[in-house]
């Protein structure tokens, strides 16, 4: 390059570790009064933060909208991202460092009506894609790697010669002028160029641009176009208004495209390179030391697999990893003759051990670090509290927390998960306990999201604590909902989420929708949650005393509406009726007030008196009438007998069947009045009419357990005068196959067992 040139552009790879040495060698031998990065220029006010020592990466540069906050940028940095290197370099000497791209407050904003754009035609041509194509290589990533990252030749021609590599493939670019990504890369390269000449404006005489390599030729002062012409194109563009700050972001989400739109696949290899050529004062040496220590790696997650990986195999791993890369034509060893050699060598050529390290090794599990002093909005500051106060660190792998509700410290913990997602902040969805049957354990598998980090600034527009905006939220919710069970679960959520103020709401909406109602589906819906709210709220220290009242009105409401609602239904709204009736006669049994239970089984019993009622409908209610005690057995038989009677349809039959003997199957088992009913009906059925019956009555019996039906098969045998065991097909073993071995075991035993 020349020496009296005031400008140099530095095409580089997002995220590539070689560009990062190249461009840290660069700026060492250029020595720029101003180092300008690719990035949202929003971003300028808060880029002093870069050089905290509390600042660590991975982190990502978050531009949103004010008023919508999920409509964001997100610029991620890693250690071994070259615009991280770029403004550290600057901050430790001193150089001013400023972000140049088109400003996010027009990137964000609506579009203007009557834009003549064109969207995209296609996909985006991939540069880099072109060039590994010419040069014979399949794969952009290894082209990429072996031509740029892994060469040793000067930084400055390096670039140079990048520089005019990516001018020739931007002359293949035959896309139209009003293509909408044509005209997006065009305004953010003039936006690019207006901040070049700014800096020449206000007396910088050495500019370092780091930007992306496609970027490079359109930055090169001698091409560039006419002042006018990118005023025109940046001319009249849409507005919002935005902020800008610095969060966490994980080695996992480098491979998501948002902000400058690159990612890696490979972030932990990536940084395994930096780190090597940084400790490495001569990147041109040979690089043996990069394969064993990366295979030292490897062989350490397999032993922490409880996998064999010996210290010699790691010798010979190495050898092979580079004998394949010189066999292979690779200027160095790369990820995919590791992972050869590794799959050869240490896993004795299989995949699968490979698999098991790679989301630690490959792609990491790091979760970067901002200052306190980051802007955020006030519910950030307030998690950030609530997460030190109750000892709950964000990690960017998955982890499972059981927490026991008796002791304080863990039931903050649990208030603070359920109030986040009341406010659509994921950190920890619930999971199995496991081991208990009671209400005091609680289990949560959290995971830290970057992308969390949008959802806190949109809940952060309902308050400023976790607390107000959590209640601020459900009250909005509770307004704005018709559905009773909808609200009956919002209720549940106030109670473990510790939120009195916003459980006051959410009652009283509940009971004007329940005064309103007049779907009965939709009550008994409510019901059951309802119930769990009161029957399980002590265990928090609740007062449920408002939800009881709501509840009991719900329940006899429903009771009175159900005999009417249960009338001329076909199978689906059946099923839906049958599925709200079984809730909620579990939410009445769950709590202990014999006069509501009163009220809801009278009118279960107004239900089966009446004809017409839907078959599956009628015979779950005989059957929970019966497990009630207002059924007798003679009186359970006398009605299955006329449900499944010659002249009832059988289809009708059926249905009432698969109503009835939902839940336990020991019914049939020790009633001897039921099962010679049911096997007499079966028996009777015509047989093209069976065919049609047998999915219905196969579902039926396929709920109770192979012990169950073997059981029934063993009493219908009986009945039809047969002696002798049943070999149900659901048995798990073969008899057959396994009498050798039983025999045997007999033997050793001296049993003196042997076949019949």
């Amino acid at each position: 390059m020349p020496v009296q040139q005031s400008v140099w552009p530095l095409g580089i790879r997002h995220h590539g570790p070689g560009s990062a040495r190249s461009v840290a060698h660069a700026l060492d031998e250029l020595g720029p009064d101003l180092v300008l990065v690719e990035g949202a220029p929003e971003l300028d006010q808060v880029v002093g933060l870069l050089g905290d020592p509390e600042m660590r990466p991975p982190v990502a540069g978050l531009v949103y909208a004010v008023d919508e906050p999920r409509r964001s940028l997100f610029y991620p940095l890693a250690s071994f991202s070259p615009e991280w290197v770029a403004v550290r370099w600057a901050l430790a000497h001193d150089v001013p460092v400023r972000f140049a791209d088109l400003p996010v407050t027009h990137q964000l904003a609506d579009p203007p009506e009557g834009d003549q754009t064109a969207p995209g035609h296609g996909p985006r041509p991939d540069p880099i894609g072109l060039l590994a194509a010419a040069a014979g290589y399949d794969d952009p990533e290894r082209w990429w790697e072996d031509a740029v990252e892994h060469r040793s030749s000067s930084s400055l021609e390096r670039f140079a010669a990048v520089s005019e590599a990516m001018a020739a493939v931007r002359e293949t670019d035959d896309r139209p002028p009003d293509d909408g990504d044509v005209v997006e890369n065009a305004r953010r390269e003039a936006a690019m160029r207006r901040a070049v000449r700014t800096a020449l404006k206000e007396g910088f005489e050495r500019v370092a641009f780091v930007c992306g390599a496609y970027h490079a030729p359109a930055l090169d002062p001698a091409t560039y176009p006419p002042v006018a012409r990118d005023t025109d194109l940046l001319k009249n563009l849409p507005r919002t208004k935005v902020a800008a700050t610095w969060a966490p972001w994980t080695s996992g989400r480098l491979a998501l495209s948002s902000g400058y739109g690159a990612g890696v696949t490979s972030p932990g290899w990536y940084q395994h390179l930096f780190d090597h050529w940084s400790r490495d004062e001569d990147p041109g040496s040979p690089d043996d030391s990069l394969a064993t220590t990366w295979l030292v790696r490897v062989a350490r997650e397999l032993r922490g697999q409880q996998l064999d990986a010996s210290t010699a195999s790691i010798v010979e791993a190495s050898r092979l990893a580079t004998t394949l890369a010189a066999v292979r034509g690779r200027p160095s060893v790369g990820l995919s003759e590791l992972d050869d050699a590794a799959e050869s060598v240490l896993c004795e050529g299989s995949r699968v051990p490979l698999r098991l390290v790679h989301d630690s090794l490959v792609v990491g599990h790091e979760l970067g670090a901002v200052p306190d002093g980051a802007p955020m909005v006030p519910l950030a500051a307030d998690l950030a509290r609530q997460q030190r106060s109750v000892r709950l660190k964000p990690e960017a792998s998955s982890q499972m927390v059981v927490l026991d509700l008796r002791r304080p410290g863990q039931l903050a913990r649990s208030v603070l998960l359920h109030r986040l997602r009341l406010l659509g902040v994921d950190w920890g969805a619930g999971a199995d306990a496991g081991g208990t049957t009671g209400t005091f354990k609680e289990a949560w598998d959290l995971e830290w999201r970057p992308e969390l980090a949008v959802s806190v600034i949109e809940a952060g527009l309902y308050g400023t604590t976790i607390q107000s905006a959590a209640s601020a939220k459900v009250a909005e919710q509770a307004e704005r909902s018709e559905d009773l069970a909808t609200l009956a679960r919002l209720v549940g959520a106030c109670l473990v989420a510790d939120l009195p103020d916003g459980l006051v709401p959410v009652v009283a909406s509940l009971e004007e929708r329940t005064a309103q109602q007049h779907d009965v589906l939709a009550m008994l819906n409510a019901v059951e949650p309802l119930a769990r709210t009161i029957r399980y709220g002590d265990v928090r220290g609740v007062d449920v005393a408002g939800v009881a009242s709501v509840l009991r009105a719900l329940v006899v409401r429903a009771a009175v509406g159900l005999p009417a609602a249960c009338n001329a239904l076909d199978d689906d709204a059946a099923s839906a009726v049958r599925t709200g009736i079984e809730g909620a006669d579990r939410g009445v049994s769950l709590l202990d007030d014999e006069q509501l239970r009163e009220r809801w089984t009278a009118g279960l019993v107004a239900v089966a008196a009446r004809d017409g009622v839907h078959g599956s409908v009628a015979g779950r209610v005989d059957r929970l009438l019966l497990d009630a005690g207002r059924l007798d057995q003679s009186d359970a038989a006398a009605r299955m007998s006329r449900r499944l009677s010659v002249g009832a349809p059988a289809a009708d039959g059926a249905a009432w069947l698969d109503g009835f003997l939902a839940g336990e199957s020991v019914l049939l088992i020790h009633d001897p009045a039921l099962l010679p009913i049911v096997d007499a009906w079966v028996a009777g059925i015509a047989e093209h009419v069976f065919e049609d019956l047998l999915p219905l009555l196969r579902r039926t019996f396929s709920r109770h357990q192979p012990p169950e039906r073997r059981s029934i098969a063993e009493q219908v045998r009986r009945l039809s005068g047969g002696s002798g065991p049943v070999r149900a097909e659901e048995s798990a073993y073969d008899l057959e196959l396994a009498m050798p071995a039983v025999e045997r075991v007999a033997a050793l035993l001296g049993w003196g067992v042997t076949r019949d």
